[in-house]
């Protein structure tokens, strides 16, 4: 890059300004990550839109890091955010509005120039794939009251345990972070519950058998109708802005209450079985589309190093065979490949899909029989459940 398209970049891209951070700390923004040296001041060159910065305060060894604090930005061009360590709670606080000022007009000035890491273009293309759905409403829809995402204050979510090999693992490896290094002080920024759509695992109605009741919820289909409407406002892309904010959320964010509505949320979507070929194609188009560039990143092997340590990327032992995503994915795909009649894109991005999780994961989807493909770990809450209604009749309900 010649030096007059640089300048031109360093003026109209926005600005991260982060004061006094401790050397080893470890800042993130988006896929990309810079570990502070004593120059290390912040980032340039952010193109305009919706960008996750998270940080990890390390000892200072910096061989153990605390757990990751994130939040959503919403810059517009030129725009610098400032912010400043806080060396008692560990965490970066905004500043008041005249420093601000102050501190963005020396930004613009190229007072700070040589202490701003440049943005990885390069790396643009990945993150837009990762969140071309996430807007600022759907920011501020989904996000806690102050921006803050952390685990450390998502103690309750597993109440009573995690429940499935999946959360077993993950809560581990959340526990394995926070055992790093952490901070003395209680003072650390407020963590607040997501404001995250409520999924219901099953649909409910009187005055209908139970083997209508059953077929259901075999299906989601009508499930996914009633969500759509009433918490979406029929908005497909607020529904896909939903998984891939939560997905960031956990990813980067480290937050366990996002994952597990991560997982609802797919859960919903791959139970459905008339909804990808009759009414929302189009919808199952850009889910699988999404899902994809999704585990295409976390599922990648080659990066290493003391930043691996704070995203938390999918590993092979939380993606068994046996998941919920394997067990729902082989019955997804199998309704893609057999059906008399399918949109074209959806196929094509389901047999890239498959691909992708066969290569990278070893997972195999042919079915060994005629009942293979509808067993779930049995403490897994997401599997359907077939309950007695009334032993004399004989009806059926999935719970």
């Amino acid at each position: 890059m010649d030096s007059e398209k640089a300048l031109e970049l360093v003026k109209h891209g926005a600005s991260l300004l982060f004061l006094d951070v401790p050397q080893h700390t470890l800042i993130g923004i988006d896929t990309q990550m810079f570990t502070v040296g004593p120059a290390f001041k912040g980032i340039k060159m952010i193109p305009p839109g919706i960008h996750f910065v998270f940080y990890s305060s390390s000892t200072r060894d910096g061989k153990e890091f605390s757990p990751t604090i994130g939040f959503f930005i919403d810059v517009a061009p030129s725009q610098v955010i400032v912010r400043k360590w806080n060396q008692q709670d560990e965490w970066l606080a905004k500043v008041s509005e005249e420093e601000e000022e102050r501190y963005s007009q020396a930004v613009k000035s190229l007072e700070f120039d040589k202490h701003l890491g440049p943005y990885n273009l390069s790396q643009y293309g990945t993150w837009k794939d990762l969140s071309n759905y996430i807007t600022k409403d759907v920011v501020e829809k989904f996000e806690p009251v102050g921006g803050e995402i952390t685990v450390i204050y998502e103690s309750a979510i597993l109440e009573g345990g995690p429940k499935t090999e999946m959360e077993r693992a993950l809560d581990a490896q959340m526990k394995k972070s926070k055992s790093g290094a952490s901070s003395s002080s209680t003072e650390q920024p407020k963590g607040n519950r997501f404001y995250y759509t409520s999924i219901p695992r099953i649909v409910k109605h009187k005055g209908i058998s139970g083997q209508e009741l059953t077929s259901l919820n075999l299906d989601k289909t009508q499930l996914l109708e009633i969500v759509l409407s009433k918490e979406y406002k029929a908005s497909e892309d607020l529904l896909l802005g939903e998984l891939q904010f939560s997905f960031v959320a956990f990813l980067m964010g480290q937050s366990l209450e996002s994952f597990m509505q991560w997982k609802s949320l797919v859960s919903l979507l791959l139970g459905c079985i008339d909804a990808p070929f009759q009414t929302r194609s189009g919808l199952f188009t850009k889910f699988i589309e999404v899902i994809y560039h999704q585990l295409k990143y976390g599922l990648q092997k080659e990066s290493s190093g003391p930043e691996m340590g704070v995203l938390a990327l999918l590993d092979d032992s939380w993606l068994a065979s046996d998941s919920f995503l394997h067990l729902l994915c082989k019955d997804f795909f199998a309704l893609v490949e057999e059906a008399s009649v399918v949109d074209g894109d959806l196929l094509s991005w389901t047999r890239k899909f498959k691909e992708l999780l066969e290569n990278r994961l070893g997972w195999e989807f042919q079915k060994k029989s005629d009942v293979d493909g509808i067993y779930f770990d049995e403490d897994d809450e997401y599997a359907p459940v077939v309950e007695m209604l009334d032993e004399s009749r004989g009806d059926y309900m999935a719970t």
